[in-house]
């Protein structure tokens, strides 16, 4: 198991054996949810096309792949006892919160940092779009060396773009598989972690979301989608092949708050409106089902 340079609430390395008996074959691995990219590091596509509306994560991701070594001269120095306190810990971020340089190393260091000494790895944003998760009091915040230099041999393969989820979906090009990982959505209105980045992801957004994934299937794209065990989210994906299964999933900062959590993954072939066996178009005289699964 790769382990990823990021600590991450819904990363998906406890699930990774899982999960890879449901990821078909294909050309390129398309992630519209990058999270702290477990998938592509426990994956061997030939391409990756790595996405995710938050700037800072794509950020760091992009600096990385660009220049491994400048960016770990920078963010190690950051990985030392005087940088391990609250007082420091505030001022870093107020720095990362006032910087308006989107693609800039130093932004992207400090939010390595801020990950590795907040609060539970937590990424989260307030409505103005500032970093809010407080200090983590952490006696030694590991600094990830051994996982960016794996990250950065890895990210060769990857494009890593900042955008929605509908503006990646329809990238998809012929050979590609589709993988979505959303904030989970729960049984209610105030359940599931939906504050990744300042727009929030809620129902409406899952409901465009499993829209768009039985679309791609029809259009001849294999697609798959994780999500936490819940009505809400069995309903939405009505029609997919559903496993359900359990994972050991951190809710808090000490050993006890490690607990089994049940999730899903919802799959969908790729399907196409031609019938095998006539080599045409569905029509009224086909004695075929309609729906032909591509091979």
């Amino acid at each position: 198991m790769n382990k990823t340079i990021l600590k991450w609430a819904g990363s998906k390395a406890r699930a990774m054996d899982t999960l890879k008996m449901h990821l078909p074959t294909g050309h390129r691995l398309v992630e519209p949810f990058a999270g702290s990219c477990a998938v592509m590091m426990n994956t061997d596509y030939e391409q990756y096309l790595i996405a995710d509306v938050n700037p800072d994560l794509i950020n760091m991701y992009q600096q990385i792949k660009n220049d491994c070594e400048f960016f770990m001269l920078i963010a190690s120095g950051l990985f030392n006892a005087s940088n391990n306190n609250e007082d420091t810990f505030r001022r870093h971020r107020f720095a990362f919160n006032k910087s308006k340089c989107i693609g800039d190393v130093y932004k992207a260091a400090i939010f390595l940092y801020l990950n590795r000494h907040c609060f539970n790895g937590l990424c989260r944003y307030n409505k103005s779009g500032g970093f809010n998760v407080p200090f983590g009091k952490y006696k030694a915040p590991y600094f990830p060396k051994a996982e960016i230099l794996a990250f950065a041999e890895k990210a060769q393969r990857c494009t890593f773009i900042c955008c929605s989820f509908e503006e990646t979906l329809r990238m998809a090009m012929p050979g590609d598989v589709v993988y979505c990982d959303p904030p989970y959505l729960g049984n209610s209105k105030t359940e599931g972690f939906v504050s990744y980045h300042t727009a929030g992801f809620g129902y409406v957004d899952h409901e465009f979301l499993a829209l768009a994934l039985r679309n791609l299937s029809s259009k001849g794209y294999p697609v798959v989608v994780s999500n936490n065990h819940s009505d809400r989210v069995l309903a939405l994906y009505t029609g997919f092949e559903i496993a359900s299964f359990d994972v050991r999933r951190s809710v808090g900062a000490s050993a006890d708050s490690i607990k089994t959590a049940r999730e899903v993954i919802a799959s969908l072939p790729a399907v196409r409106d031609m019938c095998s066996p006539c080599n045409e178009r569905y029509c009224g005289n086909c004695m075929h089902s309609a729906g032909a699964v591509v091979q």
